[in-house]
């Protein structure tokens, strides 16, 4: 695989040393700690415009509405069979 080599402050490397695992090489420490910050979803707030995000939000509304109309005629059904009624 091929490498870089890379200047970091002296301080820089200090702080890095202290989140090295084990036997874990600098470039697994850096790869462990951007993956953890990438899967981070506060990494990623605000990638969406205000007007995708207002879309989204729609959308998302709109589904929960589908999910509650659905439970409320399941919980109908339930009463009818409950009842007795077909």
């Amino acid at each position: 695989m091929a490498s870089k080599n890379i200047g970091i402050k002296e301080d820089v490397y200090e702080r890095l040393k202290t989140h090295k695992r084990g036997d874990e090489s600098f470039s697994e420490t850096l790869d462990r700690i951007l993956h953890e910050l990438d899967s981070d979803w506060r990494t990623n707030a605000g990638f969406l415009s205000e007007e995708e995000a207002a879309d989204l939000e729609a959308e998302v509304s709109r589904g929960l509405e589908d999910v509650d109309d659905s439970f409320d005629e399941l919980g109908d059904e339930v009463d009818d069979r409950l009842s007795g009624e077909s």
